[in-house]
């Protein structure tokens, strides 16, 4: 009996190596962990189950048969984050560079149906150089295998993808259908054609940083939701991500134990919209004041700035975050923001994450390359999934919304729960100098006139009470009272039922 369990830890060992200490070495000196290493720092200590440790590959094309190294490339089972399941795959490039093979995909496969049987979310450390050549249409096969447990588990189970090496060709498209992709600076990129090959066909000299790396995709192509320094930090920001969200569609995300005053007041907030409604402010000010101790996770920082998105915690309980930031382009909603928000708010209607909507929008951003670009098409988008959306939704309007800016931001009339507004809100359908200039026109040569008008409709629209008089405002707010409100505006939700029409899916505007 000895022997054979010496014999299952010596293959054990094997299968632990991976590649070779050499390449291991190799790995550490690009300042990257091995695929082993980062399971370890993922997930709680010890709680590693690993699947599927001495699967090798069947190819036996360009002499494949003579090297087989356990596992294939890739390491795969499940775990637990503060005590909480999840379902884990880690590339290995070490072995023939974290190439997909078939039967890495199927191991890949494998872990994503139990985690859509089991109700648990995946995550994706990827680093790979793509799919094995080898093996020709075969890792073709098993790519597309896994796009396919992507889109099933989508909406069913969280998935987050790491990108922490290499990502290019059809790699990237697992990771584009998760809920969230994180990037590792200056080691990891994703493109779908190289740098060379872009030469070839555009005669475009590009790097592989400047194609496809985390700045790239974090603050222009809107790709990645966020990126760090390295393996260590990437890994450990997952592990607070994962706390904030629920195991699957079926179950509330997790409470958490808080020591923050409910009914706190916020003086401060008295006096964070300035006199002048021209002047900015920055909106994470209110965002970090009213959430519980302070802590916003955002999502997607770098990019569409005019608006922020991430989630807090009210009562211990997960909230999603929508809010306007006027320090950007005064807050307007634009194509990027209009993207950016929308994918937001349907992962939280997705994962019964209740959404918070702060206002201070002026409108849409105008302009001809706005226009062209289809922003019409994109603003619905969050017009959209307002709309569709079932969870609890709290709006607090702080100064201004206008036009058709104010329906899209979780309006009343988009199934808004609980419309606040504050004492200093705007809600009109433009701004009092371009409503005069319109109803007024046969005055504009007399200015002191047109001064006149601007300053009566002000009096008359540049305030909540004409909304709050047709109910579309439930109630205008103390601004120091705003997270008690809010908190309590939860809490009465908690029991929320909404279904809308049956069908087999909708039809966002895409």
């Amino acid at each position: 009996m000895n022997t054979i369990l010496q014999q299952l830890e010596d293959r054990r060992e094997e299968a632990r190596l991976g590649g070779g200490q050499r390449r291991i070495d190799a790995q550490h000196a690009k300042g990257k962990l091995t695929a082993r290493e980062r399971i370890e720092v993922l997930l709680d200590e010890g709680s590693f189950e690993e699947f599927d440790m001495f699967k090798a590959h069947r190819c036996t094309e360009f002499g494949m048969q003579e090297t087989t190294i356990p596992g294939d490339g890739v390491v795969t089972g499940w775990g637990t984050i503060n005590g909480r399941m999840v379902y884990v795959f880690s590339q290995d490039f070490t072995v023939f560079g974290g190439s997909l093979s078939e039967t890495h995909a199927e191991k890949i496969c494998k872990i994503q149906e139990m985690a859509v049987r089991n109700g648990a979310p995946i995550i994706g450390l990827n680093d790979s150089g793509g799919a094995r050549i080898q093996e020709g249409v075969a890792s073709l096969a098993g790519y597309a295998d896994v796009f396919q447990n992507n889109v099933l588990a989508s909406g069913v189970v969280p998935q987050i993808s790491v990108i922490m090496g290499p990502c290019a060709g059809g790699a990237v498209y697992s990771p584009a259908m998760t809920d969230f992709i994180f990037m590792v600076r200056d080691s990891s990129y994703m493109f779908v054609t190289g740098p060379d090959v872009v030469k070839t066909v555009t005669n475009e000299v590009v790097t592989a940083e400047e194609l496809g790396g985390a700045k790239t995709h974090t603050s222009k192509s809107s790709v990645a939701d966020g990126s760090f320094e390295d393996d260590m930090e990437a890994l450990m920001e997952v592990r607070r991500l994962f706390d904030f969200l629920p195991l699957n569609n079926r179950e509330k995300a997790p409470v958490r134990p808080f020591f923050d005053d409910v009914a706190r007041d916020e003086v401060s907030l008295d006096t964070l919209i300035p006199d002048n409604p021209n002047k900015p402010y920055d909106m994470k000010e209110l965002i970090t004041k009213i959430a519980d101790e302070g802590d916003f996770y955002e999502i997607q920082e770098d990019f569409a700035k005019n608006i922020l998105t991430g989630f807090v915690r009210m009562e211990g309980q997960t909230v999603g975050v929508v809010a306007n930031q006027p320090m950007v382009l005064a807050g307007c909603l634009d194509i990027d923001s209009s993207r950016k928000a929308a994918r937001f708010v349907r992962f939280c209607d997705a994962f019964e994450i209740p959404i918070l909507t702060l206002v201070d929008v002026p409108g849409f951003l105008p302009g001809t390359g706005q226009e062209y670009g289809g922003v019409i098409k994109h603003g619905a988008k969050l017009l959209f999934a307002y709309g569709e959306a079932t969870v609890p939704k709290v709006t607090v309007i702080t100064r201004k919304a206008y036009g058709g800016a104010y329906d899209v931001m979780a309006s009343k009339h988009l199934r808004g729960d609980y419309n606040y507004a504050w004492p200093t809100a705007e809600i009109a359908v433009m701004g009092a100098k371009g409503a005069v200039e319109i109803l007024y026109r046969s005055e504009l040569d007399d200015p002191e006139k047109i001064a006149a008008r601007v300053a009566d409709y002000e009096d008359r629209f540049a305030n909540p009470f004409v909304a709050a008089e047709k109910g579309f405002i439930d109630e205008v707010i103390k601004p120091h009272n705003t997270r008690k409100r809010v908190c309590r505006a939860f809490a009465s939700l908690r029991g929320k039922k909404l279904e809308n029409p049956w069908k087999k899916h909708d039809n966002i505007p895409l």
